[in-house]
């Protein structure tokens, strides 16, 4: 049990910048996805996306002398996590995104924490609802609500483009508190676990992916644009991401990296806006600032009663778990509840979507 002890503003240079590099990486595998939908079967760009973070964590594994885990137990949890937080999500926000904006799949990433609460609650009853948590849940999905635009009726490709998005966030919401309950406990590291698990996704999307897709077309039938993006999304949204998240962990604390979940629709905007030239409706930043609003007072970050001075820190339990292979981490809510790094770096887990391979202590990206 040790404190998650966060920086003084003396420190923010040592983590501000691979805080920002982490945003920047997990905000742009929307638009990377979009690219890649281009020319790809969302089945097909999601295999070959989990393939390559797959491979790049395979490199990793040796070079930090660690190995995948051996316990039949622990691989057939990591089955599940597999199909729940990497193979469904990062299909789903491909389909998603043959619909709709890149910037919108990014808003719709952000409310992976309001799923993330009462699965956990009322599923696997790892959490307690509170009423401070009951409140954040009702402004959250009231925001939802708002970007949907429910009172333009329902209907159309960009509302079913939009409830894929929202399918992918659920699929993490589910994720998350099923790798606390099963897997959080496993001694392995979030690199090892994470890289276990973007196998059995692989391999699953493997079988899929021919039968209702067809057979995938080789790499190198594919545009050098298409290609690139394929790779950023799984080298670098899931290897050199997770090496950054763990880095801002151990530098900022756990809290205080969590946070980055917050910046990630934004970047997830602005990015479509500029390479894409996307536009958002008036009510769809609208709710995202409020989706964004009830995940923080869920976790205390709005409303929270300050410390007394000199009153002690609460220290946060801390459990060695799996991570999940996806681009942007879960948000704060997962992360804080599903659980805390370890000071040995190893992760706990967490939710990704848009692409990447997201370590249990970041948030869900798409």
């Amino acid at each position: 049990m040790t404190p998650d002890i966060t920086p003084d503003r003396s420190a923010l240079r040592s983590w501000l910048p691979g805080f920002l590099a982490l945003a920047a990486i997990w905000g742009s595998s929307f638009l990377f996805i979009k690219i890649g939908i281009r020319e790809l079967h969302p089945l097909h760009l999601t295999l070959y996306r989990v393939a390559a973070g797959a491979l790049t964590l395979l490199v990793v594994l040796p070079l930090l002398r660690d190995r995948l885990p051996r316990e039949p137990r622990v691989w057939a949890h990591l089955f599940v996590a597999a199909a729940l937080g990497v193979a469904a999500p990062f299909t789903l926000f491909g389909y998603g995104e043959q619909r709709v904006e890149s910037m919108l799949a990014g808003i719709w990433n952000a409310t992976t924490p309001l799923v993330v609460l009462p699965m956990a609650v009322l599923v696997f009853r790892t959490e307690r609802l509170t009423q401070r948590s009951a409140v954040g849940l009702g402004l959250g999905f009231a925001g939802v609500l708002v970007v949907l635009g429910v009172w333009e009726g329902v209907g159309g490709a960009h509302f079913t483009g939009q409830l894929m998005c929202l399918g992918a966030a659920v699929c993490y919401g589910i994720a998350i508190p099923y790798q606390k309950r099963f897997i959080a406990g496993s001694s392995h590291s979030g690199v090892s676990l994470s890289a276990a698990q973007l196998l059995l996704a692989t391999a699953q999307l493997a079988v899929v992916g021919p039968l209702v897709a067809g057979a995938p077309p080789m790499p190198t039938g594919l545009s050098a644009e298409v290609l690139a993006s394929v790779l950023a999304l799984g080298a670098l949204g899931t290897g050199l991401a997770f090496v950054i998240n763990l880095r801002n962990i151990r530098v900022a604390g756990a809290s205080t990296a969590s946070t980055v979940t917050y910046l990630i629709p934004i970047f997830a905007v602005l990015i479509g806006a500029l390479a894409l030239d996307e536009r958002l409706t008036w009510h769809q930043p609208v709710g995202a600032l409020i989706v964004l609003a009830g995940v923080a007072v869920t976790q205390g970050l709005i409303g929270r009663r300050s410390r007394p001075a000199g009153a002690p820190m609460v220290a946060a339990e801390e459990k060695p778990g799996p991570a999940g292979p996806t681009g942007a981490p879960p948000g704060p809510a997962a992360v804080e509840k599903a659980a805390a790094p370890a000071v040995d770096g190893r992760a706990t887990p967490a939710a990704d979507g848009g692409g990447r391979g997201v370590p249990a202590t970041g948030p869900a990206v798409g």
